[in-house]
C-alpha cells in the first residue's frame, strides 16, 4: 500500500456546502438558488461565531504601528477581533530593537488616571472596542519609542462561493465546518435532521479545539513572599 504523500485536501466552499445538504438529506440535482442563498448565509455567520469563540491559532498575525510624540490614540485594522501579546519597541544605540511589554487595562481603570495627556514610556494600552477600533496608550509616547508591536485575533475571511473559493480554516476544522453548517441548514430545510447533526458538529468542533492551541509549557508558583518579615 501506498500512501498519496500529498497534503492538498482543501475542498472549496461550494463543494463543503453540496456535503452539508446530502447531511440534511437534500440531493445535489434538488438544489435551488435559494439554497446557495441560505448556504453562503450560514456559511458566513458560522465563521463569524467563530471569530468570537475563541483563538484562532491560524488567524492571529502581527501588527506594528510607528508611534508619534504625544498622540496617546491608534486606529487598528478592521479585521481585528480582540489584541494578544502587545509590546513597545525602542532602538538601543546599536540599532538593535528593544522591546518591553506592556499590559491591557479596562475603559474603568483607564477612566481612573487623573492626567491622560502625561507622556513617558508606555506601560498599559486600552482597546476601545468599537466597530472602528482603536488602542490608546498611557502614558503617552514621548517620542523615544518606536513602535508599537501587537499579536492580534483577526475575523476569518469571508466564505464566497465564486470562482471555487476555499473556506480560511485549517484542514482539522473542515470537518466542524462542514458539520456546522449542515446543522444550519437543517434548521431550515430539515428541521427533524436539526437535533443529530448538532450533535456532530458539537463533538467535531470540540475534537477541533483540542489541536488549536499552543503547546508550550505552563507553570503556576504561589507568591510566598509575604510569608516572610525582613
Amino acid at each position: 500500500m501506498t500512501a498519496s504523500g500529498t497534503y492538498l485536501y482543501n475542498p472549496s466552499l461550494g463543494e463543503l456546502t453540496l456535503y452539508a445538504f446530502n447531511l440534511c438529506g437534500i440531493r445535489n440535482t434538488e438544489l435551488q438558488q435559494e439554497h446557495m442563498e441560505s448556504a453562503r448565509m450560514a456559511s458566513n455567520l458560522l465563521l463569524g461565531r467563530w471569530s468570537s469563540q475563541g483563538v484562532n491559532l491560524w488567524m492571529v498575525n502581527q501588527q506594528t504601528i510607528p508611534l508619534v510624540a504625544g498622540t496617546s490614540t491608534y486606529n487598528v485594522p478592521a479585521n481585528n477581533i480582540v489584541m494578544l501579546d502587545t509590546y513597545i519597541r525602542t532602538t538601543d544605540s546599536a540599532g538593535n530593537s528593544v522591546d518591553r511589554l506592556i499590559l491591557p487595562v479596562s475603559r474603568s481603570e483607564y477612566a481612573s488616571y487623573p492626567n491622560k495627556a502625561q507622556q513617558g514610556f508606555p506601560t498599559t494600552y486600552w482597546q476601545d472596542r468599537l466597530i472602528s477600533s482603536t488602542v490608546t496608550l498611557w502614558p503617552v509616547p514621548d517620542g523615544s519609542q518606536t513602535s508599537l508591536v501587537y499579536y492580534q485575533v483577526c475575523q476569518i475571511d469571508d466564505a464566497n462561493f465564486s470562482n471555487g473559493q476555499t473556506v480560511n480554516v485549517p484542514v482539522y476544522f473542515l470537518e466542524a465546518f462542514a458539520y456546522g453548517l449542515g446543522q444550519r441548514l437543517a434548521t431550515m430545510w430539515a428541521p427533524e435532521k436539526a437535533i443529530g447533526i448538532k450533535a456532530l458538529a458539537d463533538e467535531a468542533y470540540q475534537i477541533a479545539a483540542m489541536q488549536n492551541v499552543e503547546t508550550s509549557a505552563f507553570y503556576i508558583s504561589p507568591g510566598i513572599s509575604g510569608y516572610y518579615r525582613t
